[in-house]
């Protein structure tokens, strides 16, 4: 490039005047002066907008971390894990609902808005929404709308109308576990049942928490103790299946019960858990504990012979009497327990005394209140240990306790002397038999008699073909104001099959009456007979325990 002149005016401020002064510039380093200003100016903002974008994308990952963090937190604070039966059956399940209110705040257009409303909620009193909707206070309309309602009220267009999301339970099988699941209440808290006890690991939300319950074997029972309702037309009942070995819980019903999805007052004393809450006075089933403990401590034997038999006997100003005047005064052990002989048992308690018998029930849990998964539990009453009260407790008669102690006390005597707690909490590993607390030969001996109880004695409607049924039956009088009355609990405790024990189930009717209509088929022998002739648990707990081992025996025998 050839040189040329450039004129460069350049102002003086000191003299304020202007100088003009020439120069001879080469222009080739002034192009290349000024390539190499462009490229450090190019660098430069690479760099910076390089870091920008550094520092950007850093913030955006910061407050990305913390916004899932946050986000975890809030799903797990209102989450709540759901509940299945022991196939992985749902038996409560949270979902995200919507609540629907109205802010008369918001409100523009309120005739508009009451037509609105009349068209979307049909069934809804529309003088009463018009009243609240000309007031100043937050309402809802409808809680827990469904998918449908939802859309429908979205495209109304109104702000008033305020759409709230929550987490709500449902139930599929409504009253079917509902004293067993309990209940939550509006801010996702357990207030009975599974839902109470089990509530901190459920809010946790991670994961599904697995019950021991069947749910087919539940309806069944279920269904058949509501039908004992309408034939014998009880307040009430319970049924229990147990394995007897582990513990587990299959089925726990209490009659009445509740719809879960309604959340309804459980305050009524009639919606007690029968099953685990009740305290009652069970009667002859404690006779099976009588003969265990005698057998225990070795001191009798299933073919011991008691002889002249008095019929009735004083204790504490009252007689004790057999219930059938034609028993036999001659009795065996094992004829004691089948024909359920009340003064038979007195004298086998006497023999055992009052610390052994006492040491013997505690063991069984008889005597105290039990752990259970669930909050729902029943304390037996205290009493003070005499002479005719070990009388009376070998018969079953003032002493108390719940159900599902009694069919505790059933699966110790029958599955060889282990110990072994209830439990409705399905677990992951098979647990490890419990202590033996009873001698070896007393649970086959008192399997061997309670089987006969069935063939022979007062638990004949029981005998269903194939699942060798044995058990004791119970009946006892309801105490009303402190009084005994004509009201009777029925109950039966069963083991099957006797060969090889597996199961307990028991059956508790509550103040039973007189069908003069229903027909018993009979099991072991030919022939029907029509109406009830006696309030006892041979003629209704019994009854209803057949018909359900009936329909459940084939699930037991496929599944388990």
């Amino acid at each position: 490039m050839n040189k040329s002149n450039i004129w460069i005016i350049m102002r003086k401020i000191e003299d304020n005047k202007i100088i003009i002064n020439r120069s001879n510039l080469d222009l080739t380093d002034f192009d290349n002066n000024k390539f190499k200003i462009n490229l450090n100016r190019v660098a430069f903002l690479f760099i910076l907008i390089f870091a920008t974008i550094i520092l950007y994308s850093t913030r955006v990952i910061y407050l990305s971390s913390k916004t899932y963090e946050k986000k975890n937190y809030v799903v797990n604070k209102i989450n709540r894990a759901d509940i299945t039966d022991r196939n992985g059956n749902y038996v409560s399940k949270s979902v995200f609902t919507t609540n629907v209110g109205i802010d008369p705040n918001l409100v523009k257009d309120k005739k508009k808005l009451l037509v609105k409303l009349q068209y979307t909620f049909p069934k809804k009193d529309i003088s009463k929404l018009k009243k609240k909707v000309s007031g100043k206070k937050f309402f809802y309309i409808e809680k827990n709308v469904t998918p449908e309602r939802f859309q429908k009220i979205k495209l109304l267009g109104e702000k008033s109308i305020i759409l709230e999301s929550k987490i709500t339970r449902i139930y599929p099988d409504e009253n079917l576990f509902s004293h067993i699941v309990g209940q939550i209440d509006d801010n996702n808290n357990g207030i009975s049942g599974i839902e109470k006890s089990f509530d901190k690991s459920l809010k946790d939300g991670r994961e599904q928490l697995a019950l021991t319950v069947d749910r087919e074997i539940q309806y069944i029972i279920r269904n058949e103790l509501i039908n004992a309702q309408k034939i014998f037309k009880n307040v009430g009942g319970a049924g229990i299946l147990m394995n007897i070995n582990n513990g587990e819980i299959l089925s726990l019903v209490s009659i009445p019960d509740f719809n879960l999805n309604r959340r309804e007052d459980i305050s009524d004393n009639n919606l007690i858990n029968r099953a685990t809450k009740a305290v009652y006075e069970l009667g002859s089933v404690f006779k099976s504990f009588t003969i265990a403990a005698g057998l225990n401590y070795g001191l009798i034997s299933p073919k011991d012979m008691f002889l002249n038999l008095e019929k009735k006997m004083k204790c504490g100003g009252r007689i004790i009497s057999e219930y059938d005047e034609d028993l036999s005064k001659n009795l065996s052990v094992e004829d004691i327990l089948v024909y359920s002989s009340n003064i038979g048992s007195v004298k086998i308690g006497q023999i055992i005394g009052i610390d052994k018998m006492k040491e013997f029930l505690n063991q069984l849990g008889m005597l105290n209140k039990i752990e259970f998964d669930i909050e729902e539990v029943g304390s037996p009453l205290p009493f003070k240990w005499g002479d005719c009260k070990l009388k009376t407790v070998s018969y079953g008669h003032g002493i108390t306790t719940t159900p599902i102690q009694l069919a505790r006390g059933y699966a110790i005597i029958a599955n060889g002397g282990f110990q072994v707690n209830p439990t409705l909490i399905k677990k992951d590993f098979d647990k490890p038999k419990g202590q033996k607390i009873l001698n070896n030969q007393v649970s086959s001996q008192i399997n061997s008699i309670l089987r006969k109880v069935v063939i022979n004695g007062t638990a004949s409607l029981s005998d269903v073909d194939g699942y060798e049924v044995g058990g004791k039956t119970g009946t006892a009088q309801i105490v009303e104001n402190g009084l005994y009355s004509n009201k009777k609990i029925n109950t039966f405790a069963s083991i099957f099959p006797i060969s090889n024990p597996k199961y307990v189930l028991v059956v508790l009717l509550e103040d039973t009456k007189l069908s003069k209509d229903y027909v018993y088929m009979y099991r072991n022998k030919t022939g029907s007979y029509k109406g009830t002739p006696f309030n006892t648990a041979g003629w209704t707990s019994v009854e209803i325990a057949g018909k359900i081992i009936d329909k459940i025996g084939p699930i037991l025998a496929t599944k388990y």
